[in-house]
């Protein structure tokens, strides 16, 4: 599902990654969480270039009328986002990079599948990468606006089905410009960038209970048992 993930690259080697004009200013996250500030990347404008900006995690539909929605819409499936109500509209023309370094996953464990031991996953060469998301832009009733944001999901490739039965769609950086582009709206052309990612490409390791709680943010989470 990608209910947690990390983010420590260094700013002037994510504006390089990810092509910003402006290095951005970030502190080290080790255990990222639902409802929390995180950094996207959007295009707003071919002419202005990429942009970074903090959203909370849980996206809220321009429609909705209660904000708490957005604690039930913090992933959205690749195989039903053009369709579904809350996500078609982002889907259409408010997509983004989520930059992480590597993300949490729980497999169940024991007879009864009574325990969940997390997993670290990341890439094997440990640079960053992107998820495919979605943002969103939600007034109250007082005019304030809430930016917000989803991850899209697809099933798990060969080398992690094992761990969990989704995995969040990592874009490979040779479509972060068509995923970006404002102009493109066809569903026929964004699903074909939403599947799992290349086998080879990714590893994974037991990590301690401590990513339970996102109160615990430091270096320790990401550690291998």
């Amino acid at each position: 599902m990608c209910g947690r993930y990390n983010l420590q690259t260094p700013a002037e080697i994510l504006a390089e990654h990810f092509q910003l004009k402006k290095a951005p200013s970030l502190n080290p996250r080790y255990n990222i969480a639902p409802a929390q500030p995180i950094a996207m990347i959007r295009l707003l404008s071919l002419q202005n270039g990429r942009e970074m900006e903090l959203v909370r995690w849980g996206l809220i539909p321009s429609w909705a009328k209660d904000p708490g929605i957005g604690n039930k819409m913090i992933v959205a499936r690749a195989e039903t986002v053009s369709e579904k109500p809350a996500f078609r509209e982002a889907f259409a023309r408010s997509r983004c990079l989520i930059p992480a370094d590597g993300y949490y996953e729980w497999q169940r464990q024991g007879r009864m599948g009574q325990r969940k031991q997390p997993f670290y996953i990341r890439m094997k060469d440990k640079r960053p990468f992107a998820f495919a998301g979605l943002w969103e832009r939600w007034r109250g009733p007082d005019g304030k606006a809430v930016e917000t944001c989803a991850i899209l999901t697809t099933e798990p490739n060969q080398s992690l089905k094992e761990i969990h039965d989704r995995m969040p769609v990592i874009l490979d950086p040779k479509d972060y410009e068509q995923w970006l582009d404002p102009y493109i709206r066809q569903a026929a052309l964004l699903q074909p960038l939403l599947r799992p990612y290349h086998d080879d490409a990714l590893t994974a390791y037991p990590v301690s209970l401590r990513v339970n709680d996102p109160a615990h943010d430091d270096a320790a989470c990401t550690e291998p048992l």
